[in-house]
C-alpha cells in the first residue's frame, strides 16, 4: 500500500508540492464533460500527471456524492428513461480508462448527498464538519421523494449487473464509497443501504468479482458504529476478501448519529490498528486523506492535507512489517 491523494490541484505547483511531500499516486479527473473523455483525452491527461512524477491511479465516474437532483447521471439512481444510455456511457468510460492506462475508478450511489449539521470547533479552533442527529431537520424531504429500501437494492443490482462484467473484462477496479453518514431509515425519503456494515457486506457479495469492491472510508465506517473500536476488525473482514479498492483515511470523534470530523491523529478511531489490518490482509493500493478540518491561513486545505500525508507516510513506514 502507498500514500495517495484526491485533493484537486489548483495549479501545476500543487502537483509539484504533492510530489515534494512524498505523494506518488493520485486520483484526479481531466477537464471537460465526462462524455468527452475518450482514450486520447485520458491518455493526454495521464501523461500530463506523469510529467510531475505522479501516477494517475484513479478517476471519478460521473456518480458523485451530491444529491441526486444535482447528479450527472440521475436516471441511474432514479430508474429514469435514460438509465441504460447513462450506464452505456459509464461502461465506455471504464473501457477508455483501461485503454489509457488508468487502473481504477471510484463512484457513489447516493441520493441525498452528505448531510451535516453546523460546523463545529476542533483542535485550536479548526472548523470541522459534524453530524448531530438532534440538530437536523428530521422531517426534511429529500430530492428523490420516498423510495423503498428494496427498490434501492434493485437499482444497485441493475447497475452492477451491467458494469461489473465490463470492468472485469477491462481489469479496472470499481471502488464504491459507502453512505456518509449513516442516517436513520427513511431520512429524506430513503434508507441509506450502504450506511451499515451489513449493507456493505451485502453490496460486495452482489455480482462477485475481484474488481468489484469499496472505496473504503475509515471515517464513514466509524460513523456507522456505536463503538468505533470495531473499525480495525471490520476493515480486516473486507480486506481478507479483497473488497477494498481504495482507502479514505479519515478519523472522527464520536460515532453513529453524533460525530465531529478530526485530523487523523486526534479522533477516536485507532488509525495505526487500521494500517495493521490493511497490512495483514495484503492491501496494496492507495491510502489517502478524504477531507479534513478547515485550518486557518491562506491554504487551509493544502496545509491540512499535508499534515495528513505526513501522518499516513509515517504510519506506512513504521508499520510496514
Amino acid at each position: 500500500m502507498y500514500l495517495g491523494t484526491q485533493l484537486p490541484a489548483r495549479n501545476d505547483d500543487d502537483y509539484r508540492v504533492m510530489k515534494q511531500l512524498g505523494v506518488d499516486h493520485i486520483c484526479a479527473d481531466p477537464e471537460g464533460d465526462w462524455r468527452d473523455w475518450d482514450v486520447a483525452h485520458l491518455s493526454r491527461f495521464r501523461e500530463r500527471i506523469e510529467g510531475f512524477g505522479l501516477t494517475l491511479d484513479m478517476l471519478q465516474l460521473p456518480l458523485a456524492s451530491v444529491p441526486v437532483d444535482r447528479a450527472k447521471c440521475p436516471d441511474i439512481m432514479l430508474a429514469g428513461p435514460d438509465r441504460d444510455g447513462q450506464i452505456d456511457g459509464i461502461c465506455q468510460l471504464i473501457e477508455n480508462c483501461a485503454a489509457a492506462g488508468i487502473p481504477s475508478v471510484k463512484y457513489n450511489f447516493n441520493y441525498i448527498g452528505i448531510p451535516r449539521s453546523p460546523l463545529e470547533a476542533g483542535r485550536g479552533g479548526a472548523r470541522a464538519e459534524a453530524f448531530r442527529w438532534d440538530l437536523m431537520d428530521q422531517q426534511e424531504p429529500g430530492p428523490a421523494g420516498e423510495i423503498a429500501e428494496q427498490e434501492i437494492w434493485s437499482r444497485i443490482d441493475y447497475f452492477l449487473a451491467r458494469i461489473v462484467p465490463v470492468a472485469e473484462a477491462a481489469n479496472i477496479r470499481l471502488a464504491c464509497h459507502p453512505h456518509d453518514p449513516a442516517t436513520p431509515p427513511g431520512y429524506k425519503g430513503v434508507t441509506r443501504v450502504l450506511g451499515t456494515v451489513e449493507g456493505m457486506k451485502r453490496f460486495v457479495s452482489m455480482h462477485e468479482s475481484p474488481v468489484h469492491g469499496l472505496n473504503f472510508c475509515i471515517g464513514t465506517l466509524g460513523e456507522m458504529l456505536d463503538d468505533v473500536s470495531e473499525v480495525p476488525e471490520i476493515t480486516r473482514w473486507f480486506g481478507e476478501r479483497g473488497k477494498i479498492m481504495n482507502i479514505h483515511f479519515r478519523n472522527i470523534a464520536g460515532g453513529r448519529y453524533s460525530f465531529r470530523e478530526t485530523l487523523p491523529d486526534e479522533g477516536d478511531i485507532d488509525m495505526p490498528a487500521v494500517i495493521d489490518a490493511l497490512r495483514d490482509t495484503g492491501y496494496r493500493y492507495m491510502v489517502m486523506p478524504d477531507h479534513a478540518p478547515t485550518l486557518s491561513g491562506e491554504n487551509e486545505r493544502g496545509v491540512a492535507f499535508a499534515f495528513c500525508y505526513g501522518y499516513i507516510a509515517a504510519l506506512l513506514q513504521e508499520r510496514r512489517g
